[in-house]
């Protein structure tokens, strides 16, 4: 995906609930294993690298997991100042 619509595309997922706004105060990284992305909706492969924490505000306390592109993006959006 083309760096300004994956910057569209997660900027509307804690619009939505799909994505906390808050940080997570922990999160680890290691290898993919095929899970599916919950900013770009795209597969972590086994050759790339998975961000995961647990949002406090998601209500099944799931754990959240990125792309290591994707947790950069989400985590700046997030920052962002609201218009």
């Amino acid at each position: 995906m083309e760096a300004e619509a994956l910057r569209l595309f997660i900027r509307s997922k804690p619009n939505d609930g799909r994505l906390p706004y808050n940080s997570m105060p922990r999160f680890w990284g290691g290898p993919g294993d095929g899970a599916t992305c919950d900013a770009c909706d795209t597969r972590i492969t086994n050759e790339q690298l998975v961000m995961e924490g647990i949002a406090s505000t998601l209500s099944d306390k799931k754990p959240v997991q990125f792309h290591v592109q994707c947790f950069y993006v989400w985590d700046a959006e997030r920052r962002a100042p609201k218009s």
